[in-house]
Parts: C-alpha cells; structure tokens; sequence
C-alpha cells in the first residue's frame, strides 16, 4: 500500500530542493516522519540532506518532537530549517 504526502520547503530547504512543494508517493502504509525525511534526502541529494539535518518540522500544522510519528495518507509536511533574523 501506498501513502502520498505532500512536502513543503521553506527558505534554504527550498532552495537546495529546487522545488517550493511537491507530492510523494511511498511505499509504507503509514510511514514515519523519519521515512519522509530520509526519501526527500535521497531524492534531492546531500545539499537538502545538509538542510534536513538542522532543520524542523510541521505535520498537518503540529510540531513534530517525534521523528518515529505516523504520518497518516494525505499529510502534509513542512520543511524548516533554521531562520536567520534580527
């Protein structure tokens, strides 16, 4: 079984994505944030790995504390990596 997500980017995680959202499909019938994660990283290569590494995310608007949580079919995650500001 198959679960889609919708991936958004923000800042610096966009920029190494090339890419502002994009959909997955993957192969677990309720994969972990930690999958979603590590397919975006093989996917987009080592400059989004970099960004994934530091960054944090949003599941359905919710941080997530727990990369071991479900992501249920039609979730959507949200990239964050770390903002600058001032």
């Amino acid at each position: 079984m198959t679960t889609a997500v919708n991936v958004r980017y923000f800042a610096g995680a966009r920029a190494a994505a090339g890419v502002a959202d994009e959909d997955l499909l993957l192969d677990a019938p309720e994969p972990t944030v930690a999958l979603v994660v590590s397919a975006i990283g093989e996917r987009h290569g080592d400059k989004l790995g970099k960004v994934l590494a530091a960054s944090s995310f949003l599941l359905d608007g919710v941080a997530v504390r727990d990369t071991s949580t479900r992501v249920p079919a039609g979730s959507q995650l949200d990239v964050l990596p770390p903002f600058a500001g001032g």
